[in-house]
């Protein structure tokens, strides 16, 4: 899931090299945290938060068909 979420925003901003993502398990679900550059931030959320609401429903698909659930949040 790290890899595929880190894939993903990496090739949607313009600072690739600033992308971290951190995974917290729990025993049924999991938060992942997001941190690019101050720059990049309103192209991961997109016009109305689009682009950051299709990520989180692809990673919550992703993670239903392993029976957890997933929260993605962007850091600061």
């Amino acid at each position: 899931m790290e890899e595929f979420v880190a894939y993903v925003i990496r090739n949607l901003v313009d600072s690739p090299d600033d992308v971290k993502v951190d995974i917290f398990d729990g025993s049924k679900s999991s938060v992942v945290e997001i941190r690019v550059h101050d720059d990049d931030v309103a192209k991961l959320v997109g016009r109305q938060g689009r682009t950051i609401k299709a990520l989180r429903q692809i990673s919550m698909t992703v993670a239903a068909r392993l029976g957890r659930k997933v929260r993605l949040e962007i850091v600061q």
